[in-house]
Parts: structure tokens; C-alpha cells; sequence
């Protein structure tokens, strides 16, 4: 039928130039007698060798000479669009009407194309074209394009995670709250003097020894010893107060035994000549040669 088609173009169609080779690529792929076609812009483009802006415009030319239609209602393969030469189809009936010898059927057919059949038009993969549905009734995709999750992300948790602890004090009921407010998340500070020692850095000196050691007196006395070279600090959390008081605590010297701190000369020479290497040295002698009260 396409060669049926593509007589009436060359015969009787008035299209010239490029609308005439535009309707000839068109009838060239009509399949049967209802002169249904379909083809896309670039296509054409390409067996006219012209641009698509010439294409369309030749479309629009015959469109409105009435030797074309497009039909919106249907697809083509690979979604192209549809046409169809309303007058060739209506030639073709015509003639095959005054083949069959009936006359009244010929009248009735000579103002207006036939019918098409879409049944017959599915074997050339021409289609209805799917109508979208409503804007209400659109599901969304479970998974966007992206690829990522529409799941909302968790809530942060925010304020207390443990309903039976507080938010503020100590955890222990039984635990004095000192240096409360020196210990809240390590964001408040205290001084060095108003620095108390808790009750677990005295359980510490206890448990190591050093109570036994510097008896009750003696930590008295390198506690404020430590507090007099702490005087000049700045703030710091309480924590660090109490890392720094024990570290001071295990490196201070029993009451009995010279203190090698205490040694004069803060870098100097020391009285009588002495260096202050020399100095250390004869309080290490000094502590050697102190009775102990084995001797035999």
C-alpha cells in the first residue's frame, strides 16, 4: 500500500520542495489502506536532507493544505509520532468501492476519509497513546532517581538519655557533692586554693600509700606546699586540679627524708662556692651517710 501512497503524492499532491519530499518519506512507510504512517523529526530530517526546523515547517504547510494529519491519539514505535494522508486514504477507498461495482457506497465515502482501525494498525506497532493519569492518583516511586532514601532521618535524641539519673549533681547520692560546680561536662573552673580534695583522690592516696608515708601531717603539709606553687595558675577543671594533686603527692618526699626541691640556689651558685649540681650532690651524700639504726 505504500506504493498506492506514494502515487497519490507524485499524482495529485500540491505540496512542493521540501513539503512534497517530507510527504513522499512519509507515504513511503504507509502499511495499508487506511494510509497510516509514522516517523520522527530527525528521521525525516535525515532521508529529506533537510534541517528540523524545515521539516516542521513543511509539516505545518501540509497540515494545512489538508493532505496530512497528525494524530495525537497515537504512538508509533519508539514513541514517534503518527500520521496520516487523509486524501490518499480516502482516494484508495474510493477507488476500491468502484471496484466492487456499489455506487451508494462510493457517495457516502467521497466526503471524508474511513475509519481507522486500530486493531489493524497494532501489527506496525502503532498504538493508542497512554493517557497519564491524574495528578491525585500518581503514585510517587518508592526510590527516586537519585538513589537515595525519602526516609526522613531520626530525630536527634536531645536531653536526658537515663529517666532514673539526673541531669545535674553527682550520680551517687552518698558521694559528697563537692567541687560541684567546678565539674559540670569540664566547662566551669575553679583556682588552685579553692580547689578541695574529693573523696576519691583521698581514697587514691590512701590506696597507694602515700598517706601511710607522709602520714596525715605530711600530706597536710605537700598539700599546701602544692597549693602555694599553684597560686599562679589559671583555672582549670576540677578534674585537672585533682590529676595534677597527685602527681604532686607521689612525687613528694617523706617528712625524714631531704628534699631535693628544697635545696638553695634556684639555678645560682650556692653558698660557700658550690654549684648547684654540686649542692644536689652533697644532699644525695648526706641522705647515704644518715644512720638508719642497723649499723652492728
Amino acid at each position: 500500500m505504500s506504493s498506492d501512497a506514494r502515487e497519490w503524492v507524485w499524482e495529485h499532491s500540491t505540496g512542493r520542495g521540501a513539503a512534497r519530499l517530507v510527504l513522499l518519506s512519509i507515504a513511503d512507510r504507509v502499511a495499508d489502506e487506511q494510509c497510516v504512517s509514522w516517523a520522527s523529526l530527525s528521521s525525516l530530517a535525515t532521508r529529506t536532507n533537510a534541517s528540523v526546523s524545515t521539516v516542521r515547517e513543511a509539516i505545518d504547510r501540509l497540515v494545512h493544505a489538508g493532505e496530512l494529519e497528525q494524530l495525537d491519539d497515537l504512538t508509533g514505535p519508539q514513541r514517534s509520532t503518527v500520521y496520516r494522508l487523509p486524501l490518499a486514504a480516502k482516494a484508495l477507498a474510493a477507488r476500491a468501492e468502484d471496484e466492487e461495482g456499489s455506487e451508494e457506497m462510493s457517495e457516502a465515502v467521497s466526503d471524508a476519509a474511513p475509519a481507522l482501525r486500530i486493531s489493524a494498525l497494532r501489527r506496525c506497532g502503532i498504538r493508542p497513546r497512554e493517557v497519564p493519569e491524574s495528578p491525585a492518583k500518581v503514585r510517587k516511586p518508592a526510590v527516586p532517581e537519585t538513589g537515595r532514601s525519602r526516609r526522613k532521618p531520626a530525630p536527634r535524641r536531645t536531653g536526658n538519655r537515663h529517666s532514673d539519673v539526673p541531669e545535674t549533681g553527682t550520680q551517687n547520692r552518698s558521694e559528697p557533692d563537692l567541687n560541684r560546680r567546678y565539674s559540670s561536662g569540664g566547662a566551669a573552673v575553679t583556682s588552685a586554693a579553692q580547689w578541695q580534695v574529693d573523696p576519691a583522690t583521698h581514697t587514691w592516696a590512701r590506696q597507694q600509700g602515700h598517706l601511710d608515708r607522709l602520714g596525715e601531717q605530711g600530706l597536710q603539709a605537700a598539700d599546701t606546699k602544692w597549693r602555694a606553687h599553684r597560686a599562679g595558675l589559671k583555672p582549670r577543671p576540677a578534674e585537672a586540679w585533682a590529676a595534677d594533686w597527685r602527681s604532686w603527692i607521689a612525687r613528694e618526699h617523706a617528712p625524714h627524708r631531704p628534699n631535693l626541691y628544697a635545696v638553695p640556689g634556684n639555678g645560682r651558685a650556692a653558698p660557700g662556692g658550690m654549684t648547684r649540681v654540686e649542692a644536689h650532690t652533697a644532699a644525695l651524700l648526706a641522705a647515704l651517710d644518715e644512720p638508719t639504726g642497723t649499723e652492728g
